[in-house]
């Protein structure tokens, strides 16, 4: 695990995983409890009306689970923004709407660790590593594929995200895929853990 001692610059935290898993509330805790910065990476998906939006093979509609679905030279250009200025201008992403519905701006402090999130956010560890902005990258889990199903679904329903019939297809076939997808965030580089795991790992940072 990187060690505790703060940078001269601020760094990215990489938390990537299944829809559902828990990395926005994990975000939102490392925010509360440290001041840290989140960039919500979702918030870079592509209008549903980009001419090359990739579609799903047996669902018929739109596959958000793929990157092309995703615009991640805006991602990384946003972060290497933050990190190197302090701030920088973000999309706000509507997805009952499957557009962006505005801008935000974030910013960070010199020594902060930025929390990257978002279920794309693994595609980023090769290229902040080679830039020399990450910090860590994490895949969080749960214990059974199933817990992620279930959250993933109550979340869904609870923001209308999509028609209730669309989010029960998708996430069964989330839930199936999931192995496989944890499998492929590991070869990109993200440490498979739950985030009482990342919270102990970064708790340190800068005290």
């Amino acid at each position: 695990m990187p060690g505790s001692v703060p940078p001269t610059r601020a760094r990215v935290v990489i938390l990537a995983g299944p829809s559902g898993s828990g990395k926005s509330r994990l975000a939102a805790r490392l925010h509360e409890t440290r001041g840290w910065p989140i960039v919500r990476l979702d918030d870079f998906y592509r209008d549903h009306d980009h001419p090359e939006m990739p579609r799903h093979e047996t669902l018929g509609i739109i596959d958000w689970d793929h990157v092309d679905s995703w615009d991640g030279p805006g991602a990384i250009a946003a972060l290497e923004q933050l990190v190197t200025t302090g701030h920088t201008p973000t999309p706000v992403y509507d997805i009952s709407q499957s557009k962006a519905v505005g801008n935000g701006e974030i910013t960070c402090g010199p020594s902060d660790l930025i929390i990257a999130e978002g279920i794309f956010a693994a595609e980023l560890i090769g290229p902040l590593r080679e830039r020399g902005l990450l910090h860590a990258a994490y895949c969080i889990r749960h214990r059974h594929r199933l817990l992620t199903f279930a959250f993933r679904l109550v979340r869904d329903l609870v923001e209308r995200r999509k028609p209730p019939l669309v989010l029960v297809r998708r996430g069964w076939a989330l839930q199936r895929a999931e192995p496989a997808l944890v499998r492929r965030l590991t070869l990109l580089g993200a440490i498979p853990v739950r985030a009482s795991e990342v919270e102990r790992a970064l708790g340190a940072w800068g005290r």
